[in-house]
Order: C-alpha cells, then sequence, then structure tokens
C-alpha cells in the first residue's frame, strides 16, 4: 500500500483517472472472455452479462388495418385466419389461444385462399361435426348467404333453421311427397326468361329429372339401367311433356311406357313387332311399378310435391321419419332432396342473371353422404351429375361423413375413385377424431404430415371412465382444417349460449326419467 501510495504520488489527477478507466476496460474483456460464445435463449449469462430469469409474454391485441395502421411496423400477425365465421380458439403451440375464422364462402370470395368454394368434414360420430357445421350456417346467415339443408336424417338442422326463421319441409310416408318429375320453378322460370337462358333452364330441368329417374331405378333394382332402358325413359319424359296435363308423376311414366307410343317403339327398337317392345321394357316397367307401389319406395314419390321451396330463406328438408333400418328408401330420399334443392338454386339465379330475381348466394349442406353412394352401383356418378356447380354460381357446399372407409367400401373400384375424388377436389378438409386405420386411405387424399396423424388419432380416444355421466368425449369440438398441402389449423368449437339450444342433438335421451339409484 505504501508503494502504491507513492506510485499514486508521481501521477497527476487526470493520469489517475485515466489509469482507473484502464483497469475497468481489462476487467470487463476478461469477464467477456470468460462468457459463452453463443447467446442463450434469455440473453447473455455470466459476469458483467444481463440473461432475463424471467420473460413475460406480450399482450395480444387484434384490431382491424383502419384501429392499428399506427402501430405498424410494430405489429404482427397471428398467424391464424382471421376472415370468415370465427370458429374457436386456435389450438397451435404458438397462437396464444387466437380465434380461428373459417367458412368455404369467405375464403374463397374475400381471401382466395382455396380454389373452390366447397370443403368436406370426416370425423367419427358425436365428435361435433354437425355442431361445426351449424356454426358455419349461422355466422354465414350473418353475411347474407342462405344456409340450405338438403337432407336431415336425425335431425340435426331442424332446430336451427327454426330460430333462424327459416321453412322445414317434413317428408317421409304419411308426412309428404317429393314428385321427382315435378319441374318445380322451372317451369314457371321459363315463361319469364327468353333465348339460351329459357333453353339453359329447360334443359338443366331435364337432365336432373333424367337423373334422377335413373338414380331411383338404381336404388330399386341394386343395378344401374341400361343405355337402352336410359333412352326409352328419356324418350318417355319427352311424350309427357308433350301429351300430359298438368305435373306428371312416376305413375304417369308407367302408363306411357306401357301405353307403348310409336316414339317410344322406335326407341325401343322394336322392328314393328309389339312383343320386341315388351321384351325389352320389361324389367324397366318392373322396376317401375316397385317405385310407384303402397311399399318399399312409392308412397314417397309417387305423388305432388307437398310444399314448393321457398328460396328467400334457409331450408331444410326434414326426412328423419324414414326408418334407420329402410336404407333404400334412406338413400332415395336424400337424392331427391339434392335433386330438388340443385334444381330450385339453379332457377334462382337464371332468374337473377337475367335481373328478374334478386342474386342469392347459398351455403348448401350435405349430410350423410356414405348412405347415398352406397345404394347401387354407378350412384357416384349421379350424385356428382347433382351436386356439381360452377364457382361462378355463388354457392357454397358443404359435403359430410364419418370416414374414408365409408367412401373405400364401396364395392366398384372405379366408384372408389371417384368417391376419394370428393375429398381431393374440396377446397379444404376438416378433420375431427380419426382411428389409426383411417391414415393411409386418408393420406392418399390429403396430404398429412405425421404430427398431424398423431394428432386426428389422439382425437378419436373415448372419455375417461366417469360413472357420473357427465364426461363428454376429450376430442368433441376438435377439428384440424386442411387446406392442400399447407401445414392443419388445430381449432376448438366454441358456441355461445345463445347457439346451446339448438345444438342439442341428444333431446331424446334427456326426456327419459331416469330410476333413482338404488343401494343394498
Amino acid at each position: 500500500m505504501k508503494r502504491r501510495r507513492s506510485e499514486q504520488a508521481d501521477f497527476t489527477p487526470a493520469q489517475l483517472a485515466e489509469r482507473e478507466r484502464y483497469e475497468a476496460d481489462q476487467a470487463m474483456r476478461a469477464a467477456l472472455a470468460k462468457r459463452p460464445s453463443r447467446v442463450g435463449a434469455r440473453g447473455w449469462s455470466g459476469q458483467g452479462a444481463g440473461a432475463a430469469s424471467y420473460i413475460s409474454p406480450p399482450t395480444d391485441w387484434r384490431g382491424s388495418t383502419v384501429q392499428v395502421c399506427g402501430l405498424w411496423p410494430f405489429a404482427a400477425g397471428s398467424g391464424v385466419p382471421t376472415i370468415g365465421v370465427p370458429l374457436g380458439r386456435y389450438l397451435g403451440p404458438n397462437g396464444h389461444g387466437s380465434t380461428v375464422c373459417c367458412d368455404p364462402i369467405s375464403w374463397f370470395e374475400r381471401t382466395s385462399l382455396i380454389l373452390n368454394p366447397s370443403m368436406f368434414v370426416l370425423g367419427l360420430p358425436a365428435l361435433g361435426k354437425s355442431t361445426l357445421v351449424r356454426r358455419m350456417s349461422l355466422g354465414l346467415s350473418g353475411f347474407g348467404v342462405l344456409p340450405m339443408f338438403f337432407g336431415d336424417l336425425k335431425p340435426d338442422y331442424v332446430d336451427l333453421v327454426e330460430a333462424m326463421g327459416g321453412q322445414v319441409i317434413r317428408l317421409g310416408r304419411g308426412r309428404g311427397g317429393l314428385n321427382v318429375l315435378d319441374p318445380g320453378g322451372a317451369a314457371h322460370a321459363a315463361e319469364r326468361l327468353q333465348g339460351k337462358a329459357k333453353i339453359a333452364v329447360l334443359a338443366d330441368m331435364k337432365a336432373r329429372r333424367e337423373t334422377m329417374v335413373g338414380a331411383l331405378l338404381t336404388i330399386a333394382r341394386r343395378t344401374p339401367p341400361t343405355v337402352h332402358e336410359e333412352n326409352i325413359v328419356s324418350a318417355a319424359l319427352r311424350v309427357l311433356d308433350e301429351k300430359h296435363d298438368g305435373v306428371p308423376i312416376l305413375g304417369d311414366l308407367l302408363e306411357v311406357i306401357r301405353e307403348a307410343p310409336e316414339e317410344l317403339r322406335r326407341v325401343a327398337l322394336d322392328r314393328g313387332d309389339i312383343d320386341r317392345y315388351r321384351d325389352a321394357t320389361h324389367d324397366l316397367e318392373a322396376s317401375l311399378m316397385a317405385l310407384t307401389g303402397d311399399d318399399r319406395l312409392g308412397t314417397m314419390f309417387n305423388a305432388p310435391t307437398s310444399v314448393a321451396m321457398d328460396l328467400g330463406r334457409p331450408v331444410v328438408f326434414d326426412v328423419s321419419a324414414v326408418d334407420e333400418s329402410d336404407k333404400d328408401l334412406q338413400a332415395a330420399t336424400l337424392m331427391a332432396c339434392w335433386s330438388t334443392g340443385f334444381g330450385a338454386i339453379n332457377v334462382s339465379h337464371a332468374l337473377a342473371d337475367a335481373g328478374l330475381e334478386p342474386q342469392r348466394r347459398y351455403f348448401i349442406v350435405l349430410d350423410e353422404l356414405w348412405r347415398a353412394l352406397r345404394s347401387g352401383p354407378g350412384m357416384v356418378d349421379r350424385v356428382d351429375a347433382l351436386t356439381r356447380l360452377n364457382r361462378q354460381m355463388g354457392v357454397g357446399q358443404a359435403m359430410i361423413s364419418h370416414t374414408m372407409s365409408d367412401l373405400q367400401a364401396l364395392p366398384n373400384a372405379e366408384d372408389r375413385m371417384k368417391a376419394r375424388g370428393f375429398v381431393e377436389r374440396a377446397g379444404f378438409v376438416v378433420c375431427g377424431g380419426l382411428p389409426e386405420g383411417e391414415m393411409k386411405d386418408l393420406t392418399t387424399a390429403v396430404g398429412m404430415s405425421q404430427a398431424e396423424q398423431q394428432l386426428l388419432m389422439s382425437w378419436s380416444s373415448p372419455a375417461t371412465w366417469d360413472t357420473g355421466g357427465t364426461s363428454a368425449p376429450p376430442a368433441r369440438g376438435k377439428f384440424l382444417i386442411k387446406v392442400g398441402s399447407r401445414p392443419g389449423i388445430p381449432v376448438q368449437v366454441q358456441l355461445t349460449e345463445a347457439e346451446r339450444a339448438v345444438n342439442d342433438t341428444n333431446k331424446r335421451w334427456a326426456q327419459v326419467d331416469r330410476p333413482a339409484a338404488q343401494v343394498g
């Protein structure tokens, strides 16, 4: 210390201050040399550094570009879509519970996220597929889109449509009929239209009638009609249009074939021999008798249409009265509802294009698709012919089925390929919980990473063994939205209190009086 003081006495105050700064700089350099060569996740650690022991997540705020434009460039997107109907919370690792918005019309029309306004929904029963579609339908109605449910078997959508002030058309034995030969609004629209528009409406109406008769014949006999029989049906329908007063039914079509007018005999290639004509039309006549009798399919389709569609408000065809065990009637009813609904929408657009009616947009829901596809060979082509609508027609579409196995169970390999095309051509696919056995078929139509497959399989697990009876399946309401090869968007659908009343699909179970538990 004495030596140090004597040395310090030799320096001026300015020199001493400079020396202290030099020594402090050397100490800092030595400390920095001891710290790691790479910065950690929380900053530099060690002496002279400042690693953070706790980092609080920033608060998330969301607003329109008008509201937050002054914050740029300090604002960042959440990474999930914010255009469309709000579905629920994002379940991904970095989304901080952001709201996911999604529907096929908004994603096609407003953001061009998808190439066509359609979606395909897959998932095991009771995991919320119908709830997801109801949420989209309700949200789209707020955007001015009219939801249309062409065939409600359970029913899942009647309460929602009634709550929205829509039209419920009830069909079934003793409840109401649906005449597949009824031109509906096409005949009246043709009287108001001119030129190519009139020709197009009538041509579409005739094509749908022929397709629907062919579908019913396929369901009734379990084999598609021959080309010869289809030509006879087409000619018989032309005769009906020319000679029948009023709206014909299937029984009138059968009578025309039995009467054997000259035009039908010529198409049947009878060569002037009535016996050849009878032989050519024998199987066709027998199938039409099955469609017009009092059993099987006849009571619903061999009668005038009970209620005409009102395309100015939401519509649901309630076919819950059709017995679950009557698979043929269920499939035929779904096809008839689809044919009637799509035909009416085509007429609405034709009138709107001519300036005679307001332009409307529709969201069409086709539930239980697999029932119609399994009803007979060739049904895939007929469903495709009924449901194929152009993107320019302002129509969004949702197809719903349980699993890919439903589509792969078709007996014909060609039909299986075409059915898989329904999934491949969809604008996006929404998947709920699915078993491991589904992954092979699913990944051939939708690109899925291994992590996404594991997520879907985890959502297929049942609830815990809770004897209280209040546990819901852990994956109810959880879905993965897939658009092409993009990473999927996991979302948890969340209902508001106002929606819960129209999303109860277990009313009959709730109405059952449970006996009190007995002890001893």
